[in-house]
């Protein structure tokens, strides 16, 4: 989007700067005519200038509300500079014109604005188009040393275009490309921001917790001496052991994380986690675990860079995927894996109702409001994974639901510490 208006607001430049040229034009013609007395033929430069108001104000009401203004329309514009100019200076004086050199104007906003092949062919637009004003010049012009006078205005204009081409180019894809680094780098800040702030509520959340369930724990203990055969008992037992075992995991991960600790896993185990998960949480779903066809190594092999964050990103991603397919009546979910670059990709199909195309631009980037609980886990697991140099990707599957991809780098078992 924020190209997109980019795009726009040069357009509008070039519009305004244009309607200033013509005012600026007719005002010289005036001025030649009037007080210089220098009659100039005024039916053509007239009609130029016309035409030229015309091409203009209709230009503007096209992509006043245009979707898409990309840099096509401003190549367009730079070329149709070039024509009027070049017609308006034809009729004024051709090449001895003193206003010649304005046909550089048109390469300096190239230059600013287009890719290398549009800037190339607006240069040689430009140049082209001052040549044919040299080859014009009547032969009485030529006379004595002016020859030679002439081309050395052609060799002037011609380094004076490459100068601009070079050197303004240059300049502006240098500032263009850093504040695309600075974009980036003020993104990831706000994304760590955000990744802090959701861990210091977590921590908090969990401290407060941490209290209650220990107490609830002790009064189950007491009720469990005195009813030791009740079923009841024993299920909130084991209940709360599972939330104690919880809020250790959670406290030795926030460690892990504040010492940057990295460690690695092998494909089968992190695969064996994730199958145990399912059929302690999800006894009801029936999940598909697998190697991609024609995939020849073995998972015992594969070691992968991970850190106390990776299994409980993935699991996030777990979560939101079979919430998804149950919220569509299916007990569906297939993990499949492959190696691809050296890297392992493990990709979560649900048979949900896949992704719409506002969360898709959404999802991972900032948390989001959602039913199904979208968005912040996504957003998480997001982090974690970049934080181990990986990726995720989100899309959806050619035969529904929703397909998401965790990419990680695998390791030698030199690396290992």
């Amino acid at each position: 989007m924020s190209l997109l208006m980019k795009g726009l607001n040069q357009l509008q430049l070039i519009f305004a700067l244009r309607f200033a040229a013509i005012v600026i034009q007719v005002s010289l013609i005036i001025f030649v005519n009037l007080v210089l007395n220098y009659q100039l033929p005024w039916t053509p430069l007239v009609s130029v200038i016309i035409a030229e108001i015309i091409f203009t104000i209709a230009c503007h009401h096209y992509y006043r509300n245009a979707v898409n203004s990309n840099n096509r329309a401003i190549f367009i514009q730079a070329l149709a500079d070039i024509l009027f100019l070049s017609l308006l200076l034809y009729f004024s004086g051709g090449a001895t014109n003193a206003f010649v050199s304005l046909l550089l104007i048109p390469i300096a906003i190239a230059a600013v604005a287009l890719s290398h092949v549009q800037l190339l062919i607006v240069a040689c637009g430009a140049i082209a188009s001052y040549s044919l004003l040299l080859w014009q010049l009547p032969m009485s012009v030529m006379h004595g040393n002016m020859q030679g006078h002439f081309i050395g205005m052609w060799i002037n204009f011609l380094f004076s275009a490459l100068v601009v081409a070079i050197v303004v180019g240059k300049m502006a894809r240098s500032i263009s490309t850093r504040e695309r680094a600075l974009a980036k780098y003020k993104e990831e800040l706000l994304k760590q921001e955000q990744v802090v702030s959701l861990g210091v509520a977590s921590a908090q959340v969990t401290h407060q917790l941490a209290t209650p369930i220990a107490t609830v724990q002790l009064l189950a203990e007491e009720l469990m001496d005195e009813f030791p055969e009740n079923a009841l008992l024993q299920d909130m037992e084991q209940q709360l052991s599972r939330c104690r075992d919880s809020i250790a995991t959670f406290r030795q991960q926030t460690f892990d994380i504040k010492e940057q600790t990295i460690s690695s896993i092998s494909c089968d185990k992190l695969l064996t986690n994730i199958a145990d998960h399912l059929s302690l949480n999800y006894p009801d779903i029936e999940p598909v675990i697998k190697a991609a066809d024609g995939e020849t190594i073995s998972p015992n092999t594969l070691l992968l860079k991970a850190g106390a964050s990776l299994l409980p990103a993935i699991l996030n991603l777990l979560n939101n995927a079979i919430r998804a397919t149950r919220a569509n009546r299916s007990n569906k979910i297939e993990l499949m894996w492959r190696v691809e670059n050296h890297h392992w990709q493990l990709a979560i199909h649900d048979f949900g109702k896949g992704f719409t195309l506002s969360k898709l631009a959404e999802l991972g980037v900032k948390p989001v409001d959602s039913e199904q609980g979208l968005g912040m886990a996504v957003f998480l697991s997001y982090a974690s994974l970049e934080r181990l140099g990986g990726k995720l990707s989100l899309t959806n599957h050619q035969n529904g639901g929703a397909l998401v991809t965790v990419t990680l780098p695998m390791i030698n078992n030199e690396q290992v510490d």
